[in-house]
């Protein structure tokens, strides 16, 4: 009977705590990205105290090199990016063009594609009547955002609590980590920090490993397809970089648009072209000999699928909150399958194996077990 109200009682409790986290959603995204921030910048400070810094000062150090970096983003890069935004914008009519004078036609007559440009001509109409109002449509947006004078101070309020609560939690983490630790039930506690430390090992292979890889194949493409000369390689090598999030997207995704990019701007000139195919080659090469050895290691890491699926459902679900959790869910649901899949192969549910077996090998490539079962010989 007591067994039977405590587990009732962990529902409701429960139930309570996933309530009030739905009514909370709107609040709880600075907070989450605080969380996910500390998480991200611990290791940085635990290194800095190994070398004689203090935890405090170990936690400024980290928000000067952040800030540094946030204020290099602002000045340079996001300016440049904005400005390739505003010449993919001018060029599209042009590329409408390119498509229906130059890409169609040679399709229609080396494969037989029957191509329809009625649509083409809808959208190159609509960029053509807009390409001068490009700056209106800028202080468009600017005046819908600032619309809402309350919504605007909130967004604002979000932005500037983001710092404050970071450095607090990455002050004072090892300290929560030891406290929540103390919190565990005393014969759970073995089983539990386990299970957490094989999430932090997902996760850490993760955010620290593959964030750093798609960080350094976005500079690497962007920065080669700059030098070959392309005139929106800023733009594709980011995205190629971003879009390595889920391993060999970003370069199936970068170097098609690459390739498009240059076939409209050098037409079938192969220099650029092959000096395009080199840029993500060598992205390649290094990812796969250099960057993912040295970043990510032999730790396990999400499946590509698991990443799409759990970002695309953590978004449906609960919006750009339920996208921050994504991964970190993700991560935990499958630590915790692994352990179920184990329990359940140890169970009676899955079957036992006989125990007088002996292995035997028919082939190389094959093993197989024989029993000791009687055979009957046929008369």
């Amino acid at each position: 009977m007591a067994t039977n109200l405590k587990s009732i009682l962990l529902l409701i409790a429960l139930a309570l705590g996933a309530l009030t986290f739905y009514q909370l959603m709107p609040i709880l995204s600075p907070f989450l990205v605080s969380i996910l921030l500390a998480y991200m910048g611990d290791p940085i400070v635990d290194f800095l105290e190994l070398h004689k810094f203090s935890r405090t000062w170990g936690v400024v150090a980290v928000f000067v090199l952040l800030s540094l970096i946030l204020l290099v983003l602002l000045l340079v890069l996001v300016p440049m990016i904005g400005r390739q935004l505003v010449r993919l914008y001018e060029l599209t009519p042009q590329i409408i063009d390119w498509l229906q004078h130059s890409a169609l036609p040679w399709l229609q007559l080396q494969l037989g594609v029957d191509g329809d440009v009625s649509s083409l001509n809808q959208i190159k109409k609509l960029f053509s009547e807009n390409i001068g109002k490009t700056t209106d449509i800028a202080q468009l947006l600017l005046s819908q955002v600032t619309s809402s004078s309350l919504a605007f101070l909130g967004w604002l309020a979000n932005m500037l609590l983001i710092p404050v609560v970071t450095f607090y939690l990455l002050r004072d983490w090892d300290i929560l980590v030891a406290k929540m630790r103390r919190l565990l039930p005393r014969k759970r506690e073995g089983l539990t920090v386990q299970l957490i430390g094989e999430c932090h090992e997902v996760l850490g292979a993760f955010m620290r490993g593959q964030l750093l890889v798609m960080l350094a194949l976005g500079i690497v493409y962007a920065v080669g397809l700059m030098m070959v000369g392309l005139e929106l390689g800023l733009l594709i090598g980011l995205l190629a970089g971003l879009a390595s999030l889920v391993p060999y997207m970003g370069f199936a995704v970068g170097i098609t648009a690459a390739l498009a990019a240059g076939l409209f701007q050098f037409g079938v000139d192969p220099y650029p072209l092959l000096g395009i195919v080199a840029v993500f080659t060598v992205g390649q090469l290094l990812e796969g000999m250099l960057l993912t050895p040295l970043l990510v290691g032999d730790r396990i890491g999400l499946h590509p699928v698991a990443v799409i699926f759990a970002i695309l459902a953590g978004g449906q679900l609960f919006g750009f909150t339920g996208v921050l959790l994504a991964l970190p869910v993700a991560a935990v649901i499958m630590v915790l399958l692994r352990h179920v899949h184990e329990l359940y192969k140890e169970s009676n549910m899955y079957g036992q194996q006989a125990d007088h077996c002996e292995p035997i090998s028919p082939c190389p490539a094959e093993q197989t077990q024989v029993c000791d079962v009687p055979v009957t010989e046929s008369p």
